[in-house]
């Protein structure tokens, strides 16, 4: 590479994108880094939410709360933790707040919650403390970590971002499994002060070496044109999106409402999965051996399984991998209604894992669609925007879901959270690639060509 190459330079593809092409030292190491620098932080902050619904019943007989009152403390936490995502990512595509900041904070505010938890003044101390500023810190480190992978993998962006927003479910199953096992109410308080210095530590030791590549940066040894002709014609279903959308063209249109709708409705689903299932298998009388495999299995397979979504969906597509994930995600909640009627052991062990694998694979679909339908320029702000309603999906699939279980009892909730699964499900029929013509025919994929 020409030093004059290796100072950048700017070209655009076949179809109007821009790249910033540049070689330096620092881009190959912060892109061979990047990976390996956000998984050990996003596996950390993912125990506030997965390990969570493990600790409930030492939180439970430790505090003297309610099945309601301590959910509600995991309702609010996903309200701050999503709620951040937008305000994160538009401080960050603005270069107002630079990432190891942002990481820094983070890591802060999430041992805060973690201390609060276990040391705060009753129920408000909990919800003031690890709802707020806990979920606002996850929620800053998870913003970050997932941005940072894409912006230095633009050409992996699905098969990276989802490995490492995949290790924020399976990066808790030690946690969640010990929690099931050992933790009582007699050492909840010093297991928690434990994990919070660990978690301080890893997320403030790798996001201090957390930094962003120039706008628009693209690896200068893969030709942005080549790319662009490999991955696009010929394949409707991966084609670049028809115009570069500024978040408030997004807004506007049709199809970015129906994907915030899906997140909400999937995203309660899967959150009233990962709460409440610990305490279901407890009150069912099911060993508890027998639980912590179901809950390693849930958690686990959430997370691994978003790198298999993600490659299937370069095979069948964006939206038929999304509807097959959520119609796996409804079988799951049948199998778990069955198992909670009939008390089976095992039904309850399969039930975890078919529900684990709908569970998660969403998220980073979503993410993908936001580029295929809205381009790369605003990405991160228009998925960060879609992202946010998983705050909502708290309050829906474990506020609400407490009362639910309470009052209905969990074979019906869990057939109800099918139904929810199964219409968001439906729902993907809605989604267009904003910008084509309303009357032009939906093309499916065909048999990929050779060449």
């Amino acid at each position: 590479m020409a030093e004059s190459e290796d100072a950048g330079r700017e070209v655009r593809d076949y179809y109007g994108r821009r790249y910033y092409l540049r070689d330096r030292p620092e881009d190959r190491a912060g892109r061979a880094q990047a990976v390996w620098l956000a998984w050990p932080p996003m596996a950390a902050v993912g125990v506030l939410q997965y390990g969570f619904g493990a600790a409930v019943p030492a939180l439970m007989d430790h505090n003297g709360w309610s099945l309601v009152g301590t959910f509600s403390v995991l309702a609010a936490w996903a309200v701050c933790q999503a709620g951040v995502a937008f305000p994160t990512a538009w401080l960050r595509e603005r270069n107002r707040i630079a990432p190891r900041t942002v990481m820094l904070l983070g890591a802060v505010l999430c041992a805060i919650g973690l201390v609060a938890l276990a040391h705060g003044p009753g129920l408000l101390g909990a919800l003031v403390g690890y709802a707020v500023l806990g979920g606002a810190g996850a929620g800053l480190v998870y913003s970050t970590c997932s941005t940072s992978v894409g912006k230095w993998h633009p050409d992996r962006v699905g098969g990276k971002v989802s490995l490492v927003t995949g290790a924020f479910a399976y990066g808790a199953v030690p946690f969640a499994v010990a929690a099931v096992v050992r933790l009582t109410p007699a050492n909840l308080p010093t297991a928690l002060d434990v994990t919070a210095v660990l978690l301080f530590v890893v997320v403030a030791g790798f996001g201090v070496f957390f930094r962003d590549p120039p706008a628009d940066w693209w690896p200068a040894a893969i030709d942005p044109k080549e790319w662009a002709l490999r991955h696009a014609p010929g394949r409707r279903v991966h084609a670049p999106a028809v115009a570069q959308f500024s978040l408030q063209a997004a807004l506007r249109t049709r199809t970015l409402p129906v994907m915030y709708l899906i997140v909400l409705a999937a995203g309660a689903v899967s959150l009233f999965n990962a709460a409440f299932l610990v305490v279901f298998g407890i009150r069912a009388g099911v060993a508890v051996g027998v639980v912590a495999v179901a809950a390693a299995l849930l958690t686990g397979i959430n997370g691994a399984g978003r790198s298999i979504v993600m490659r299937l969906s370069n095979r069948l597509g964006r939206c038929r991998t999304l509807k097959l994930v959520l119609l796996v995600q409804a079988a799951g909640q049948l199998l778990l209604a069955i198992a909670a009627s009939s008390g089976s052991a095992a039904l309850l062990i399969a039930a975890a894992a078919v529900a684990g694998a709908g569970g998660g694979g969403f998220y980073p679909l979503f993410a993908s669609l936001a580029r295929d339908y809205f381009g790369d320029r605003r990405a991160p702000e228009v998925h960060a925007m879609v992202y946010s309603a998983k705050a909502f999906a708290g309050v829906l699939g474990v506020g609400l879901a407490a009362l639910a279980v309470t009052d209905w009892g969990y074979p019906v909730t869990f057939v109800v959270a099918g139904a929810v699964s199964f219409a968001s499900a439906t729902a993907i029929a809605r989604l267009q690639r904003p910008g084509l013509p309303s009357t032009l025919p939906s093309v499916h994929p065909g048999p990929r060509l050779a060449g």
